[in-house]
């Protein structure tokens, strides 16, 4: 039997050794990807994918109960049923990204330092793409917060509105590997006990740091300036990461003095 903890100590990126299983579900991947199937169409029934890939109806079950499970096809019963091929959102992706993390929480600076690196990119992408509808929508989301807050959750509710804004850049990133990317980690950013805390606490120049910021970039944007695009985000991402790992470190400093020091 295989042991778990080794296979935890693979290297990041390794793949463990196969099941006839786990083959015959990369086997329905290839197929899918040479036939050109979209979502919502019919996957070949039991016999036909046995008699394709030689394998008995135990492991063909198998291997789409796996599919089932990563939500690559759904099964419908009765007239007109059978195995068809479904779309994995962006949301279920990142739900998957962030399991990974449950058990090894990156800190705020880890997150900010990939932040610095995409971010800019993500901007500079999306310069001389954007359609009125697209701009329509990022101006939807600065209004959240173009205000000062009345109340504590109020401002809470517009830092959540603030990376929406990054979200929505996310979303209309031609490049899907970069756009995913910058998605994950803005709801690592939501997710974190600490940096919950942040957004907890009254920051009043939070908003009109973001909003600062983001007005500019919609001018690039808009002039479609990819160039301009990526400097204003440079400094946006290099501004947020110094205020949110001061406020960090700010918090941990509280922790142990509450805890008298103890380590």
């Amino acid at each position: 039997m295989s042991d778990p903890e080794s296979a935890d100590r693979r290297p990041l990126g390794a793949l463990p050794r196969r099941r006839r299983q786990d083959s015959i579900g990369e086997q329905i991947k290839d197929l899918i990807i040479e036939q050109g199937l979209r979502p919502g169409e019919r996957l070949p029934g039991e016999s036909a994918l046995m008699a394709r890939f030689g394998a008995s109806k135990g492991s063909i079950r198998e291997a789409l109960s796996a599919l089932r499970s990563e939500g690559i096809i759904r099964t419908r019963t009765g007239p007109g049923g059978g195995v068809f091929l479904s779309e994995i959102g962006t949301g279920r992706a990142i739900a998957h990204l962030s399991n990974y993390f449950l058990f090894r929480t990156p800190s705020v600076t880890d997150i900010y330092d990939v932040r610095c690196e995409l971010e800019p990119e993500l901007a500079a992408s999306v310069a001389g793409r954007l359609s009125e509808v697209d701009f329509a929508r990022l101006e939807r989301t600065m209004r959240l917060y173009d205000a000062p807050p009345a109340t504590a959750e109020e401002e809470y509710q517009q830092r959540m509105a603030e990376l929406d804004f990054h979200s929505v850049l996310a979303e209309l990133c031609p490049n899907p590997v970069l756009g995913l990317f910058c998605g994950f980690l803005q709801t690592l950013l939501r997710e974190m006990a600490v940096c919950r805390r942040i957004y907890d606490a009254p920051h009043p120049e939070l908003r009109d740091t973001a909003l600062h910021y983001q007005i500019h970039l919609m001018r690039a944007l808009r002039a479609s300036d990819a160039e301009a695009a990526r400097t204003v985000m440079a400094e946006h991402m290099i501004a947020a990461r110094d205020y949110m790992v001061r406020m960090e470190a700010s918090i941990a400093g509280r922790f142990l003095r509450a805890d008298g020091g103890r380590g």
